[in-house]
């Protein structure tokens, strides 16, 4: 009978109006007890197979991100539908063996966390680098701003300054040695510039009496003794041009490396002073003022800043004397030797002993420029 009345109802046209409804059927009561039959029999298979069905559709359900909600029926408009990617907030799932709805974990709260954590550290690193750079920014204006103010204290004699006599009367010796070294050194470049055109200009002469030497027979005697000499003092003014450009080389090095090293160190020397003077005035100025809780601490702080920059200008000042000392030592033994050099050099030209002037260069070991090796190679420009 069961059989029966399942065939009938699998069988029969359920009729559906406009809105959805089932229409009034003829045979109700056949449908109600199928439907009860089929109640029953549910009931004997037990809720084991209901849990079994509900975890088989859990795992082999469709993924929750590609499945989407349909707000209007099977015939609905396509606007009606919503990807469940859009749905902010952890995934649930409704079980209704239990009545409730569990939450479905891995889906995308980690990634929003993680994006969110990473972002608030590159947000405080690059508020760390900001407030770095205007710490920086208002210590170097309060800085200036000492500075300048000493600075012009001292220009109209208002505000006092630390005075080293000694080393100041030194500097101010080397300073005025660096003005006259320089003009030493332009003298001697123009000397050189001089005397090598002339050298060039014998040579040109030389070979210009050797080639009417040659198409003259009737003075062949005459033109070719003024080649020789001319040759001959080419060959002695190239000798002099090595020896006058080792002393010009020197003399170089010495006034703009070596004095220029020292002055750098100087300057230094003096803008620790500045510093060292500017944050001694703002110190004494603020222990002449109330000693209330707020001018103490302002006082401590200027006292730290004063000690800070009284280091530095005494370290400068140390290191000042020192490269004054290895200087003038220095000074006394370059210009021993280049003036020597100088004046043997010249002296065995004009004199005409070309034994003089050789031995003069192997004495200070300078070598010679061979010929047509006046202009560097291109390796050597590089």
């Amino acid at each position: 009978m069961t059989d029966s009345v399942m065939s009938k109802a699998a069988t029969m046209e359920i009729p559906i109006n406009s809105n959805g409804d089932t229409g009034a059927l003829a045979e109700d009561d056949s449908l109600e007890q199928a439907a009860k039959l089929q109640w029953s029999l549910d009931e004997k298979v037990g809720s084991s197979r209901g849990t079994r069905d509900l975890q088989q559709v859990m795992v082999s359900g469709p993924n929750l991100n590609e499945t989407s909600i349909v707000s209007g029926g099977y015939g609905g408009a396509a606007e009606g539908i919503i990807p469940t990617g859009s749905i902010k907030g952890p995934a649930v799932c409704y079980n209704p063996e239990f009545n409730k709805r569990i939450p479905v974990t891995g889906f995308g709260s980690n990634m929003q966390h993680s994006t969110s954590s990473s972002s608030m550290t590159a947000e405080e690193a690059t508020r760390g680098v900001a407030v770095e750079k205007y710490e920086a920014v208002k210590k170097w204006g309060l800085n200036t701003y000492k500075c300048t103010k000493q600075m012009i204290s001292e220009r109209f004699g208002r505000g006092s300054r630390t005075v080293d006599l000694e080393l100041e009367a030194q500097i101010e010796v080397l300073r005025d040695t660096k003005r006259k070294y320089e003009n030493v050194l332009r003298l001697a470049k123009a000397l050189t510039n001089h005397f090598y055109n002339m050298v060039q200009t014998q040579h040109a002469l030389g070979d210009t009496f050797a080639d009417l030497s040659q198409k003259s027979p009737e003075l062949r005697d005459e033109f070719g003794y003024n080649a020789e000499t001319q040759k001959l003092l080419c060959k002695n003014g190239e000798t002099l041009l090595g020896a006058i450009n080792f002393f010009v080389s020197s003399i170089n090095t010495l006034v703009n490396k070596t004095m220029e090293d020292t002055l750098w160190t100087i300057r230094m020397y003096e803008n620790a002073r500045l510093e060292f003077d500017a944050y001694r005035s703002d110190l004494e100025e603020l222990s002449l003022g109330p000693r209330d809780a707020v001018t103490m601490a302002r006082i401590d702080a200027a006292q730290e800043q004063y000690q800070v920059h009284k280091e530095k200008y005494e370290r400068l000042r140390s290191d000042v004397i020192i490269k004054l000392k290895f200087l003038e030592e220095n000074k006394v033994k370059v210009m021993h030797k280049q003036l020597l050099l100088f004046h043997n050099a010249i002296s065995a030209y004009f004199a005409g002993n070309q034994q003089q002037l050789e031995q003069t260069l192997k004495q200070f070991n300078i070598k010679l420029r061979p010929p047509g090796a006046d202009k560097p190679s291109w390796l050597e420009e590089q």
